[in-house]
């Protein structure tokens, strides 16, 4: 079965911006980052910390010029199928977030499968939260009011950092799950559309393969694909969000579901006639949308933060 249409706002010829994943694609992509032109303001002032040496793993923090005191934090986890991508995917989101919600960002530079496959990118994750939560007081940070988000991949990877906060103890006040990658198992029916705009039901294979190794179709960790995850009982609250024509659709609109089973806190968002990646598209009305719901829940999940 074809993918759904895109939403008419959407060029088709974007669709397919983003290659089929392959060992030549990733090396290509790899040297862009997965990053275009960003136009940063003077307004956030960013710097870069080393959080570990063995492995080396190094965040980038954003934080507002003017701001004073300690800030709520937004930690976040780039995209890219596991494969690709930088923490730099995070520069204009943080440039606009950081002075309009009053918080600091710090974005996680996690390795990359298939060079160093799970768990070495959830590891390099809470090493980089732990990190963040044991030098609030320098970086100016109230330990007490961090959120974590990712998308994509980075979906996942928050994710699975949620899983591991709640078992680990670890102070998380919510999760923002944007089109998260959580299912390895792709049996669902819209990991099986032909046709799917940016991450393919191939890449989808790829990236995979890449991350989990010889552990696919075996015995899965849930950190690895939270999907697998048993118990999503005592998680923070959650918001989840993906396109109509997102290859992730049914996984996620699934675990959305098993979470408000379980009795958290969550919100639910499908576009329809959107796909993976639809902020590729910038300037168009699905792209504001979806991503201006984002930024009214992380407003609202900070307002309602107290000490």
């Amino acid at each position: 079965m074809n993918a759904p249409e895109l939403h008419p706002d959407l060029d088709p010829a974007l669709a397919s911006i983003v290659p089929d994943f392959t060992p030549e694609v990733l090396s290509q992509l790899r040297g862009t980052g997965l990053v275009g032109e960003q136009q940063l303001s003077d307004a956030v002032e960013r710097t870069e910390h080393t959080v570990s040496q063995d492995p080396p793993v190094v965040v980038r923090v954003h934080r507002p010029v003017d701001a004073d005191g300690a800030l709520p934090c937004l930690f976040s986890i780039h995209g890219g199928g596991y494969v690709a991508g930088s923490y730099a995917m995070d520069d204009s989101s943080m440039d606009e977030l950081c002075p309009k919600l009053g918080i600091v960002g710090v974005s996680v530079e996690y390795r990359l499968a298939p060079e160093h496959p799970y768990p070495a990118a959830i590891d390099d994750c809470e090493a980089a939260l732990r990190w963040t939560i044991a030098n609030a007081a320098d970086l100016g940070i109230d330990a007490g009011k961090i959120g974590i988000t990712g998308v994509s991949a980075g979906g996942g990877l928050c994710a699975a950092l949620g899983l591991r906060a709640r078992d680990g103890g670890i102070p998380v006040r919510f999760q923002l799950l944007d089109c998260p990658m959580i299912d390895d198992t792709m049996t669902t029916a819209s990991s099986q559309l032909e046709g799917l705009a940016i991450w393919s039901k191939a890449s989808n294979d790829f990236g995979w393969n890449a991350y989990l190794g010889s552990r696919r179709g075996g015995d899965v960790p849930a950190d690895a694909a939270p999907a697998r995850a048993t118990d999503l009982s005592g998680l923070p609250p959650s918001y989840v969000c993906v396109g109509g024509a997102d290859g992730f659709r049914d996984e996620d609109i699934t675990y959305a579901q098993r979470l408000m089973a379980a009795g958290v806190d969550t919100e639910l968002h499908v576009y329809p006639g959107v796909p993976h990646g639809v902020r590729f598209w910038q300037g168009t009305e699905p792209a504001r949308r979806y991503w201006a719901d984002q930024v009214d829940w992380l407003s609202r999940q900070f307002a309602a933060m107290t000490d």
